[in-house]
């Protein structure tokens, strides 16, 4: 079927999981920013999970985007063949696989539909990697124009897998700053609250977040509100968890909420207790937001929180570390603004969408024109 947006423009095919993960969400917004304007038209390819919400498939098409699905299962052979079917009608320029296992089944799909430029972006410091699939992606990096890690840190991670220094970029990963353009009042005008957003999974440590509660209660008498966004498989167990600690009342568990920005800029400290990041876009909004940021000290972090300026970073799992830095923002409101005013700013200069849209489309261009098809790719 031809891609009804790029009579004009060459046609770049963002390949990610329709789980929509943190990957997804940037896939998304690259190709929202593309869609009207730029030198590339944009279209969406969801590996279909068993929980891809279709909604907000439809709402994305009802924007203007074109968006297809391709199988998924345990079996990757035919979603490989599904997609490279797709690609050969769509005839991209240019094929970005996004995560794992994304990037290895867009990229044999690449090949076979012969797309002139694949591009691995890579969101993740780790990664299920089996001895197998780290011998295919050697064997891919051979046909890779580029690599993307979407932090200096995960940048390093594919360094440290053996992939070439000159074709490995860092793009870090930008949120839309629109949504965040009214004032971010004052520590001292918000509630004296936690929040974290994140998905309840094994990944984030909510775990670490709700023991921290009774120490910073024994410790430091506050016994602030904590709210928690975000969906995820552990809901249940952490709900439990809360209870067990004595903390059940204090934690309120939000779900998907629906006006971020607006929860943000309501609480004074922002929390992200976490095992490990690619690039937390999560953590990006609180600081567009100005909340005053607390976050594990891990890789895809360290690159977003200058400590002591721009946030305080916490040791991995550390209870009482986090205990005591949140005692240190709900304690003293000058501190907390003078963080969260300095996050904003940072935000606001290092992780806008147009930075890393102008980024990525740089990058295609390049590689475009190293491949032999400038005449396809504008300058």
């Amino acid at each position: 079927m031809p891609n009804p947006v790029s009579a004009d423009r060459p046609t770049v095919v963002h390949f990610v999981t329709g789980g929509f993960s943190g990957a997804t969400q940037v896939a998304v917004d690259l190709c929202l920013a593309a869609l009207h304007a730029g030198p590339y038209a944009p279209v969406l390819v969801l590996r279909r999970k068993g929980h891809t919400p279709m909604a907000r498939v439809d709402a994305l098409r009802a924007q203007g985007l074109t968006v297809h699905l391709v199988p998924g299962g345990w079996s990757h052979l035919p979603t490989i063949a599904a997609l490279a079917r797709l690609l050969r009608d769509l005839q991209p320029l240019a094929l970005l696989a996004h995560g794992f296992p994304e990037h290895l089944i867009g990229r044999q799909a690449g090949l076979r539909a012969e797309v002139p430029v694949l591009i691995q972006v890579e969101h993740n410091s780790r990664e299920r990697y089996t001895p197998w699939s780290r011998w295919l992606s050697r064997r891919l990096a051979e046909r890779t124009a580029a690599f993307v890690g979407v932090s200096e840190g995960v940048r390093q991670t594919l360094l440290a897998q053996g992939l070439p220094r000159a074709k490995t970029w860092a793009i870090p990963n930008g949120i839309d700053l629109a949504r965040f353009a009214e004032p971010a009042p004052p520590a001292g005008e918000r509630e004296a609250g936690l929040v974290m957003s994140a998905r309840l999974a094994r990944q984030k440590d909510h775990a670490t977040l709700i023991d921290a509660l009774p120490l910073l209660a024994a410790s430091h008498g506050l016994t602030p509100r904590l709210q928690v966004a975000g969906t995820g498989p552990l809901l249940a167990r952490l709900q439990a968890r809360a209870a067990r600690r004595g903390v059940g009342g204090q934690v309120a568990f939000l779900g998907h909420h629906r006006d971020m920005p607006g929860l943000l800029r309501s609480q004074r400290v922002y929390v992200l207790s976490t095992h490990f990041e690619g690039m937390p876009l999560a953590l990006v909004e609180a600081m567009a937001a100005g909340c005053a940021c607390i976050a594990s000290d891990v890789i895809g972090v360290r690159g977003v929180i200058e400590p002591g300026v721009t946030g305080l970073l916490v040791p991995e799992g550390d209870a009482a570390a986090l205990a005591a830095a949140m005692a240190q923002l709900l304690s003293d409101p000058a501190l907390a603004t003078r963080l969260g005013e300095a996050a904003r700013d940072r935000a606001q200069a290092a992780h806008g969408l147009a930075l890393m849209q102008a980024r990525y489309e740089g990058l295609i261009t390049r590689c475009a024109t190293t491949a032999g098809h400038a005449a396809s790719a504008p300058a």
